[in-house]
């Protein structure tokens, strides 16, 4: 097949566009691959869409080459499922709503589990007809509030969902596992460098979880790894807690002065001068930072909570999400802290003079949860709740109470591995898999029973398995560009070579076409830059470097000495092939 650039559905730019924050978003714009229609939706042009449907064929043949099946649900899903899982509240603002000309509510499909629990439902009963595994490749819909990096993360996109329908348990981690190799062959062939990582399921539900991230620095999502192999997200990090410690001997919380201390490195700084310990310095860690938000549920309920961490870290309002998630957290406002005149800001502390400040059973009634490290035992610095005061001295387990702990403090580099594995780095990436183990969520929501070996209804156990399918594209383009443009790996390039009449005159041109039509016949596809008239030979050259096939093949001034320019696009080594062996040589590199 032959692509003609004098015909093709495309315009490459000279400029980036302006909200492109990435080089994958800059790239794909300017080479013409795709074009934004509206903030997080983008139309996918002819040589985009060739790339996409090589990534999905690649998700597509691992699928079917583990027995998945593939099927094709609807976009346009009925509201009523999602009722009886509770999803139609619990998504929120996260979905797009609507309804028909009868007032019926729709919306538009975030994600299927629901109409693939209802079909295996509507189809089987019986164990005998189990396992199954199913999958599309599907758009989805998601009201994204900050859509950002062109495809990366948008309101309208493609995903691999597929789901496993097993009669017990030990069946669901089969296909657990099946479902993951599957993930890594996929993988290791779209050419990702890939962390596999602890994950927490959030709204989905569910046990066993792992995300696929592929290592970049530009990936909004940050994970750990240990010496010893633990990796996580920084979301499902568990934090190693203190043993209890005895208080026998610790003096009575006792309240200071300690004005103009409303920030930790203030109160630490005047902590030294004015209470010096005997053992070392006054530290961060020592004091309790107590942090006021506002939870939003998905009826729309708001909620205040405060969350105590050590003063050496800072809230976590990603990993705070990610324990709470589908409710959204917000800080609280100056003027929502005024129904609570018992708090004074930069001051604020979980108990005060025998008073219980925070908790569920306080006087101001704010639910306080704390970091796992503010054990039984520990003593803390913390806001007197009077301006200009800091209580000393104040004992967790005997001074106050939480109503829990939450994993809410930021994670650093160099802390302990929950495993014991050693310390604790950090680093990028973008999520492009993620495998769980649903267990019996939506089955039992739905009502999907099969009968047992026994006879007896039992309820069948799931497994879920995603795939950013169109966010494969631009994460590929990362990992391959360079400052002139893109550099396709050939299992995902729209073409195998880009021949270029680079030249002017009949002769050269005829030389060229005769060039792209037997490579073609030897079974290759060829982008064809046949553009003649005010197109110079250098825009061709710079247009071929950002499109980014593979293999260059240059028709130019060396026809008349019968040779033409065979050019590697990622290494930049040419070589001069007769014309009359150059489709033998082409087919040979693009075949290996």
């Amino acid at each position: 097949m032959i692509l003609r650039l004098s015909q093709l559905f495309v315009r490459t730019l000279r400029d980036d566009p302006a909200d492109a924050e990435v080089p994958s978003h800059r790239l794909l714009v300017r080479a013409g691959y795709i074009r934004r229609a509206a903030p997080g939706i983008y139309t996918w042009l002819p040589l985009g869409l060739r790339v996409y449907r090589k990534v999905e064929q690649i998700v597509r043949d691992e699928m079917d080459g583990i027995g998945a099946q593939e099927l094709q649900f609807p976009a346009l899903l009925p509201k009523e499922p999602y009722e009886a899982t509770n999803r139609w509240t619990e998504y929120g603002d996260g979905i797009f709503r609507l309804k028909d000309r009868k007032g019926a509510d729709y919306l538009l499909g975030p994600t299927h589990e629901e109409m693939f629990t209802l079909a295996v439902k509507d189809l089987y009963s019986s164990y005998k007809d189990l396992p199954v595994w199913l999958y599309q490749i599907q758009t989805k819909y998601r009201d994204e509030a900050r859509p950002r990096a062109g495809l990366m993360r948008g309101r309208e996109f493609v995903m691999k969902d597929s789901y496993s329908f097993d009669v017990d348990d030990a069946g669901l981690e089969r296909s657990y596992e099946a479902h993951r190799a599957a993930y890594v062959r996929i993988f290791d062939r779209l050419g990702f460098d890939y962390a596999i990582v602890k994950a927490t399921s959030g709204a989905m539900g569910g046990s066993r979880s792992e995300e696929f991230l592929a290592r970049l620095d530009v990936g909004e999502d940050t994970y750990v790894r240990s010496p010893g192999g633990y990796a996580a997200n920084v979301e499902a990090v568990t934090t190693l807690a203190p043993e209890p410690l005895p208080y026998d001997d610790v003096p009575a919380a006792h309240a200071e002065d300690t004005p103009a201390t409303p920030t930790i490195a203030t109160l630490v700084d005047h902590l030294d001068g004015a209470f010096p310990r005997d053992d070392r310095p006054w530290e961060a860690g020592d004091t309790l930072k107590n942090v006021l938000l506002v939870l939003t549920h998905p009826d729309g309920s708001r909620e205040p909570l405060a969350v105590g961490v050590p003063g050496d870290r800072e809230v976590d309002q990603k990993r705070l999400e990610g324990q709470l998630e589908p409710t959204t957290v917000e800080p609280m406002t100056d003027e929502e802290m005024k129904a609570f005149p018992a708090l004074v800001k930069g001051y604020i502390g979980p108990a005060h003079g025998g008073r219980t400040v925070l908790g569920e059973e306080s006087e101001t009634g704010i639910r306080y949860l704390v970091d796992p490290r503010v054990v039984t035992g520990t003593r803390w610095v913390t806001g007197a709740n009077v301006e200009g005061q800091h209580v000393i001295d104040l004992v967790a387990g005997r001074d106050f109470t939480p109503d829990g702990t939450i994993e809410a403090a930021e994670v650093r580099a160099g802390d302990p591995a929950p495993d014991g594995s050693g310390p604790l780095e950090l680093a990028r990436g973008i999520e492009m898999g993620h495998v769980f183990q649903l267990g019996r969520k939506y089955a039992e929501a739905l009502g999907l029973q099969v009968l047992d070996e026994n006879g007896k209804l039992v309820t069948v156990t799931m497994g879920s398995y995603g795939i950013g399918v169109s966010r494969a594209v631009p994460v590929i383009a990362e990992y391959n560009h360079d400052d002139a443009g893109l550099v396709w790996p050939r299992e995902i390039s729209p073409a195998d070579v880009h021949v270029v009449a680079a030249g002017k005159g009949e002769e050269l041109f005829a030389a060229a076409e005769r060039v792209a039509t037997e490579l073609s016949a030897a079974g290759l596809d060829v982008l064809y830059d046949d553009r003649a008239g005010k197109v110079s030979p250098g825009v061709k050259f710079k247009d071929a470097e950002l499109l980014g096939v593979p293999t260059i093949v240059v028709v130019g001034k060396g026809l008349a000495d019968g040779v033409v320019e065979v050019k590697d696009r990622r290494s930049g080594e040419r070589e001069d092939v007769a014309v009359d062996d150059v489709v033998a040589r082409v087919t040979q590199v693009v075949r290996g």
